[in-house]
């Protein structure tokens, strides 16, 4: 998943759980602006912790998955 992906999916689990983006972001300790941006896939400054604690915040938590092929797709043979 790249950042946009992450950023689109915290949006979809903020809203599946309605949760106004000000809910959120207070209890990520961040601007409703920033969290505005997040979900547009804009992290810009915003630290893996401040992206871990949202998606904390959301029940779920982050996790990192090799790649295959080096995020070339597979041909199928």
């Amino acid at each position: 998943m790249n950042l946009s992906e992450l950023g689109t999916k915290i949006k979809t689990l903020r809203k599946e759980q309605k949760m106004t983006q000000e809910a959120l972001a207070s209890l990520a300790g961040i601007s409703r602006v920033t969290l505005g941006k997040i979900e547009k896939g804009h992290f810009g400054g915003v630290s893996v912790k401040t992206t871990d604690v949202i998606v904390n915040a959301l029940g779920y938590e982050i996790e990192l998955n090799m790649k295959n092929g080096f995020g070339l797709p597979v041909l199928a043979g």
